[in-house]
């Protein structure tokens, strides 16, 4: 066991960085650096499925919603609630940078900065009733349940590419019930984005040669 960490490797990567990992294997550095390369290619692989879903959620609801109020910019007239309208202005004045004036703002430009945050938000149960009914339950066509029943696996969902999109440790999340979930909401937007995450899915394959923990001291 190897408990006397070279210098570069706090500096480099700091200790709070660290400090999971090392506490993951009882101490052992090379058995902590081990787990961090691990913790690294498995978010690697989730980001073919949670790109699908992000981008995938993203779509059908503003498809939803601006078939709903007959416009591209819909959040011009939706009712939304003040913190979701701040991300929308956000979003624009992000636009408006990126551009830089070579020409004016679209819809689409503030689609794509909006987060993936501002948009699972929109089904929560705090977000007006108008949201779900009767615009954006048909982004969900094969789904029969309750908005909060699926904003909870969304929320999660949120949550964990959030920590895999800031390179935050993952090891310890039970990363089988995330890939699952991640299907299951997929499937009720459409098959063919089932398809196309399976087509850019590792998540199994590198699951199967996760670090086995140290063996416990004494």
């Amino acid at each position: 066991m190897n408990d006397s960490p070279p210098a570069w490797l706090h500096r480099i990567f700091s200790t709070p960085r660290l400090t999971p990992y090392l506490t993951a294997t009882n101490g052992d550095v090379d058995a902590a650096v081990r787990l961090y390369s691990w913790n690294v290619e498995i978010s690697a692989a989730f980001y073919g499925p949670l790109h699908c879903l992000e981008i995938g959620l993203r779509n059908s609801l503003h498809n939803r919603l601006r078939e709903h109020h007959a416009r591209d910019d819909w959040w011009r007239v939706a009712p939304l609630l003040p913190e979701s309208r701040r991300k929308v202005e956000d979003a624009q004045r992000k636009a408006r940078r990126a551009r830089g004036g070579r020409r004016p703002v679209r819809p689409d430009d503030v689609v794509a900065e909006l987060t993936f945050g501002f948009w699972v938000s929109l089904l929560s149960t705090t977000a007006d009733r108008h949201f779900w009914v009767p615009a954006l339950h048909a982004a969900f066509p094969s789904y029969r349940g309750s908005r909060r029943d699926l904003h909870h696996p969304l929320f999660t969902m949120l949550l964990f590419r959030n920590r895999v999109m800031h390179y935050e440790p993952v090891h310890d999340r039970p990363l089988e019930h995330r890939h699952a979930t991640v299907y299951r909401l997929l499937a009720h937007i459409d098959q063919g984005l089932v398809d196309m995450a399976r087509s850019l899915d590792r998540v199994p394959e590198v699951l199967t040669h996760r670090p086995a923990p140290p063996p416990p001291e004494g």
